[in-house]
Parts: C-alpha cells; sequence; structure tokens
C-alpha cells in the first residue's frame, strides 16, 4: 500500500492535523518526492502548486511539523498528517490554524487570535 499519485495527475490533498488536539490546521497538497522528503525527515514537506516547488513546513518560519502519524485513506488518494505544530502556528498569516474563518448567520469572522506577526517572521 502505498498513495495513488496517479489519481491526483501526480498531486494529492494532504489533511494537517495536530497530533494531540485532533484540530484541522490545514491543507496542502503532496506529490511523490514531497512524500518521499517527509518519509526520509520525519517533518512535514509539501508541494507548492503557486511556486511549482517542494516546500519544507517552516522552513523559513521555524514553525515546523514533526510527523506523528501518517495515514491514507480508503483509496490511497488522500494522506492525513497528524503532526506536533512547532512554534505553536501553522498558518503563514500568523495563525495557529488556516481554518481561522468562520461563517456565523451568513458573516464571515475570524475566530482565533494571531500567534506570530507575519511581517516580522517572512521579512
Amino acid at each position: 500500500m502505498k498513495p495513488d499519485f496517479a489519481k491526483g495527475n501526480g498531486l494529492l490533498p494532504a489533511i494537517v492535523q495536530e497530533h494531540s488536539t485532533g484540530q484541522v490546521l490545514m491543507l496542502a497538497y503532496v506529490n511523490q518526492e514531497a512524500w518521499n522528503r517527509t518519509l526520509e525527515t520525519g517533518e512535514a514537506h509539501y508541494y507548492s502548486r503557486s511556486r511549482d516547488c517542494i516546500w519544507h513546513k517552516g522552513g523559513t518560519s521555524g514553525h515546523v511539523q514533526k510527523i506523528k502519524e501518517l495515514r491514507l485513506d480508503c483509496d490511497y488518494d488522500t494522506i492525513l498528517y497528524r503532526v506536533e505544530q512547532v512554534g505553536g502556528a501553522a498558518c503563514h498569516k500568523g495563525y495557529k490554524s488556516c481554518f481561522f474563518t468562520r461563517v456565523q448567520d451568513g458573516r464571515f469572522e475570524v475566530c482565533e487570535k494571531i500567534v506570530f506577526d507575519p511581517k516580522e517572521v517572512y521579512k
């Protein structure tokens, strides 16, 4: 058993969940190379569609994701990364989770506090 990268034309979605709390931190994409680097290093690697390259999560910010468990769905075309989120934030906008906006009564509202200032981290 292994991820079926052919199903996603080489890219599969990866749901990223904090191992200790179960909180969903982000969604990213993984290709074969990112998958291999994740397995080799024990830290999360993804494929950046906007930059067209492999991306080591936390390589710039220091907010790395240490792999605690990897799971595949029943069709082997979605990956679950269960991680220890170093530095307290997964989102490049400074929030713990990329899912910091909720819809409440038809309105969008921020429902989390900023953990770090992205302008300071990504100079």
